[in-house]
């Protein structure tokens, strides 16, 4: 059970950014940084293919409703690639069966997946880009530091993931909530005025 904090932290930043998964645990095996990084992973094509989608995808997802088509077709790909990386990261360790390790990695991947996808969406809300490119980048750098972090004390770093995944769905509940009041009012407000402008009377309270 040695490798399962380490599924699971590269499944929780699967959901975020899998390229990016994909693209550090490669580097850290090629420089030999770790031994627990499979070959499959540090494959030159791998790593070329990774970090170009990783560019891609750091575009892609700073751009208002840009971001929330691609988190869409990522609904597939990024829990798959957690699966993948978790089972293979098994694999390469031998103490975790790599059906269990994939299914770690994948529903982890998927949790944290909605969890983006949805607040992604809640943000998009707002006028103003700013919040998309703030959010981004901390997403960003957070799959960065936890999966560096995880390199070297994978136990801590699962018990942060989690906490940030748990987190991450209180958020999302509250964004929503909140959402769906603010429409519910604007919607109130937009029908007495159109009330209003026909010229009926306001019912009494």
């Amino acid at each position: 059970m040695s490798v399962l904090p380490l599924v699971f932290t590269s499944g929780w930043a699967s959901g975020i950014n899998a390229y990016a998964v994909v693209l550090l645990l490669g580097i850290f095996g090629a420089t030999g940084l770790s031994d627990e990084v499979p070959d499959a992973l540090q494959r030159p094509d791998v790593l070329i293919a990774a970090g170009v989608l990783f560019l891609c995808e750091v575009v892609a997802d700073k751009i208002p409703y840009v971001d929330s088509v691609w988190d869409s077709v990522h609904t597939v790909i990024r829990p798959i690639a957690g699966a993948v990386v978790g089972a293979l990261l098994a694999g390469q360790n031998g103490s975790l069966p790599d059906l269990a390790a994939g299914a770690v990695g994948g529903s982890t991947a998927l949790m944290s997946h909605l969890v983006k996808a949805g607040t992604r969406m809640a943000v998009n809300t707002s006028p103003e880009p700013f919040s998309n490119i703030a959010l981004s980048t901390a997403e960003d750098l957070g799959v960065a530091g936890i999966i560096s972090f995880a390199i070297f004390h994978p136990v801590a770093a699962a018990v942060i993931a989690g906490t940030l995944l748990l987190l991450g769905i209180v958020i999302l509940v509250v964004l929503w909530r909140r959402i769906r009041r603010f429409r519910r009012r604007r919607a109130q407000r937009r029908e007495e005025k159109r009330l209003a402008a026909a010229g009926v009377a306001r019912p009494p309270e």
